[in-house]
């Protein structure tokens, strides 16, 4: 029989990073679910690929990540493997460097903000699609995991100065 060739989904990113904004947590499948608002099935799925990725293990059952290897994956291959997707302008929540911690250094920029699209955004923006849908709705409770999802947006959509803020912020969290 062949093996097939795993596959990293966005979805296996943010399991990772939800993990990793909250280190000192022994998340179960069921909270990881309810947190990120996705099935269970999908984040039992995303946690696997993820683990065989080696950005995740298990440690005595507990899940945790793999910093070097998540730095790693963000800084060199984030952006070719989920590239941003921009849309139209939209009402959604900030993202990239119109989001914390990047936003106090690019304060008084021209250009629209980049968002995340949702109905019960604060602010019109360009849009970006988010590695998840549901990410919109996680953030809203785990302000880790919305900087570091913040961060791996200007990574994915940022200009050069923007990435390396970007990355030096990640290499701090991770």
């Amino acid at each position: 029989m062949r093996s097939k060739q795993p596959l990293l989904k966005p979805q296996d990113l943010v399991v990772a990073l939800k993990i990793a904004a909250n280190r000192e947590r022994d998340f179960t499948f069921n909270q990881l679910a309810l947190e990120l608002t996705m099935p269970i099935s999908e984040i039992h799925a995303a946690f696997l690929r993820a683990e065989k990725s080696r950005l995740v293990s298990r440690s005595n059952g507990k899940m945790e990540f793999i910093g070097s290897a998540l730095r790693e994956f963000i800084e060199h291959g984030v952006k070719y493997a989920f590239p941003a997707v921009i849309g139209a302008a939209e009402r959604g929540v900030p993202t990239g460097v119109n989001a914390a911690p990047l936003s106090q250094y690019f304060v008084g920029s021209n250009e629209a903000p980049l968002v995340w699209p949702a109905h019960e955004g604060s602010v019109r923006g360009q849009s970006l699609l988010p590695l998840h849908p549901s990410v919109t709705q996680a953030v809203k409770v785990d302000s880790g995991l919305y900087e570091l999802l913040a961060l791996v947006d200007a990574i994915r959509a940022g200009a050069a100065r923007e990435r390396e803020m970007a990355i030096s912020e990640i290499g701090k969290r991770l």
